[in-house]
């Protein structure tokens, strides 16, 4: 991906290239911390990893660390899938 914060090839590619792109452009340090060893892939949905995301996105900067993240959702992810159902 282009550092510019311009769309480059890779980002058009596919609609999951896209969405890769601009979870990384929003907030990089969540990204590499959620989805970079494992990028979201064609037809994926990953409802745990979507809101670990969003988890780190509104945290303060000093939480921004993955044993903080999972830590948070061993214990309440559960409750909230079992709140959506």
């Amino acid at each position: 991906m282009e550092k510019s914060g311009l769309w480059g090839w890779q980002c058009k590619s596919s609609v999951i290239a896209k969405e890769n792109c601009v979870l990384q452009c929003l907030s990089p340090p969540c990204y590499e911390l959620v989805y970079e060893s494992d990028p979201l892939e064609e037809g994926e949905k990953d409802f745990t990893r979507s809101q670990e995301y969003k988890y780190c996105m509104h945290s303060p900067k000093n939480n921004r660390r993955m044993d903080v993240v999972d830590k948070f959702f061993q214990t309440d992810s559960q409750k909230m899938i079992a709140a959506m159902h």
